[in-house]
């Protein structure tokens, strides 16, 4: 695994006026960007390159992976290691390289623009969506372990309410015997609840075999114009390529929405070393009061 996909082109609408200037990427959960915990998430898979789909005027997300030396070397004069440290995290991590979406076209088309970077030798690349943040870490280790097992493509599911399955890509499933690992045999994207196949959805993680690109050619853009990496998915399993999914049993947020944001923010903040302690105590008062 070389290379992992994050498309982080979009004007983050739902967060306006925040993400007017600042990419919804870089809003911090806490003191770390949402940009920088799947960089993080994705050194730990092995990757050593960050494919960041980006729009014309969205270069300030592959800013933060830059090395600053102004700033580094006043916080080394300083004797701030600490914040030195937070401060070259990201650059240490893993490479980060650009790949400009000129127009929004839609996550397919975002996908299959990243496979301009790629090696010829690799077969198979991980697409990573910022907006969701899927805890704990490693469930992308775990897709690789059922690719291995199984070959295609594996994508990371949840499983929601039924009466929530109108918000998602919802899968048409078969079991197969093994725990938490199903057979994809379709997916129907944000259908009504009485028409859903189930009730597990796609959260944002993929590990794409490289016939995708090929997919990705061959499908007709969809409302909007946009070309969609669901239908490429379908595709792939019409022509039987195999896809599974794996069953996240974890949390998951979505930080591309200030509801989802702020889980996480304090879901994160509980478990800070330096302010978990604080921030309950201070929750817990003021649930007291309110009740």
């Amino acid at each position: 695994m070389k290379t992992v996909v994050v498309p982080a082109a979009g004007m983050g609408t739902r967060f306006l006026p925040a993400t007017k200037t600042v990419p919804k990427e870089l809003l911090p959960v806490v003191d770390t960007p949402g940009i920088e915990m799947i960089a993080e998430e994705a050194a730990q898979l092995g990757a050593t390159r960050l494919a960041v789909i980006t729009a014309p005027k969205k270069q300030g997300v592959l800013a933060h992976f830059d090395p600053y030396p102004e700033l580094e070397q006043t916080l080394e004069e300083r004797g701030k290691q600490e914040q030195l440290d937070k401060v070259r995290r990201a650059a240490n991590l893993i490479k980060a390289v650009p790949v400009e979406q000129e127009q929004p076209l839609g996550l397919g088309h975002a996908v299959g623009l990243a496979e301009s970077v790629l090696d010829d030798d690799e077969d198979v690349v991980a697409v990573m969506l910022p907006d969701d943040l899927v805890l704990p870490m490693g469930a992308m280790e775990e897709m690789a372990k059922v690719r291995a097992q199984f070959g295609g493509s594996v994508l990371c599911a949840v499983e929601v309410p039924r009466d929530e399955v109108c918000n998602y890509g919802v899968f048409d499933i078969e079991e197969i015997g093994v725990d938490n690992v199903k057979k994809v045999i379709g997916m129907v994207e944000k259908p009504d609840v009485d028409d859903a196949p189930s009730n597990f959805v796609a959260t944002g993680r993929y590990l794409l075999d490289r016939q995708i690109f090929s997919a990705l050619k061959r499908i007709k853009p969809g409302k909007g114009g946009e070309l969609q990496l669901t239908d490429a998915i379908e595709l792939l399993i019409e022509e039987g390529h195999p896809v599974h999914i794996l069953v996240h049993r974890g949390r998951r947020h979505d930080l591309g929405n200030p509801g989802g944001y702020i889980r996480a923010c304090v879901d994160f903040g509980l478990k800070h070393p330096t302010y978990g302690k604080g921030l309950r105590h201070y929750i817990t008062e003021l649930l007291a009061e309110e009740n």
